[in-house]
């Protein structure tokens, strides 16, 4: 690691592994993870995403070897061609972004996010794209540009388009483990509200399956209307989705100073109100910061069991979790 880097500097990571329904495996790469000097801040599983996050924060050199690690045990255990899920994937670690917290800089984290990514080829042959900050090319900064077609997809167009083929390795994607995207971002807020029928709607749909279609139908369009790609919401990226047979608009903030966490809520709920659906519990993956933490507003209320102390990365930075499990 360069000498040049503040030695008292904090990044974070926020590893996605698309594994989100086998207990074990998840815990067999929180860890993998664990190193000297990195706390594990949070880490969570989803199923019906299949898909689990897990937040890590340290000095900079031992979080990139963390990260690398999560990323190798992934890509032993995590087989995508047997994998499937509602959320975008397309590697077994599928996306590793770090983050600056204190005395080091984004673009110091664009060059950390490099260096994980060589690493992350030499030692497991997984094949990498960098992103945001840590992107070599304009059609590689949004995420969601590289995702496209998912793991199938990328598959088969890395082999044939030049176009398409990783920063890192390749051009042939890992058989099992796809390719893993790299990147280095500020603070990101991955947050979903569910809606359901308003009790009119209901009525009228007598609890069809017509109904609950309509639900995730009105999901779809809230998220296009205020995702950013679409002339919505600076800063808010959004897909509707169905998350176990409910209605889930499900979003990540890029930038909570300019659009603060209640200004979206308000008006997710408006337009859900507007096809006839109502916004019902919030959910918050992975922590937020505390800037934009606002205890008393209504969002924060709608999130069950929400505890500032667990989820605010200020907080958790002073009261890490312990690792599970002996250390590798």
């Amino acid at each position: 690691m360069p000498s040049r880097l503040n030695p008292d500097a904090v990044i974070e990571c926020v590893p996605n592994f698309s594994e989100g329904a086998d207990a074990a495996k998840v815990a067999q790469i929180v860890v993998a993870m664990q190193v000297e000097g990195v706390r594990l801040l949070d880490w969570s599983m989803d199923a019906a995403h299949n898909r689990s996050v897990v937040t890590i924060a340290g000095p900079p050199e031992a979080v990139v070897e963390s990260a690398i690690r999560g990323a190798g045990k992934a890509a032993q255990l995590i087989d995508l061609t047997r994998q499937s899920g509602v959320h975008p994937r397309i590697g077994a670690a599928d996306v590793v972004p770090f983050v600056p917290v204190s005395g080091v800089s984004l673009a110091e984290c664009a060059m950390l996010a490099r260096q994980a990514g060589l690493e992350i080829w030499r030692r497991f042959g997984v094949p990498v794209y960098f992103y945001e900050a840590a992107a070599t090319r304009p059609d590689r900064i949004n995420l969601e540009d590289i995702r496209r077609g998912q793991f199938e997809g990328l598959r088969e167009s890395s082999a044939r388009d030049i176009a398409r083929r990783p920063d890192v390795g390749g051009p042939e994607l890992h058989r099992t483990a796809g390719a893993t995207a790299v990147g280095a971002r500020r603070f990101l807020i991955a947050y979903n509200i569910y809606l359901e029928a308003s009790k009119a709607g209901a009525a009228a749909g007598s609890g069809l399956p017509q109904a609950a279609q309509a639900d995730i139908t009105a999901a779809r369009a809230v998220a296009r209307a205020i995702r950013a790609s679409a002339g919505g919401m600076h800063g808010v990226k959004a897909i509707g989705l169905n998350v176990n047979g409910r209605a889930q608009v499900s979003m990540n903030i890029t930038d909570f100073r300019a659009t603060p966490v209640r200004q979206i809520h308000a008006a997710v709920r408006e337009l859900a109100r507007n096809h006839g659906v109502v916004a019902t519990e919030g959910e918050l993956i992975g922590l937020i910061p505390q800037d934009a933490y606002e205890p008393d507003s209504e969002w924060v209320r709608e999130i069950p069991g929400f505890d500032p102390e667990a989820k605010v990365l200020e907080r958790r930075l002073l009261r890490p979790l312990p690792w599970i499990g002996p250390t590798p």
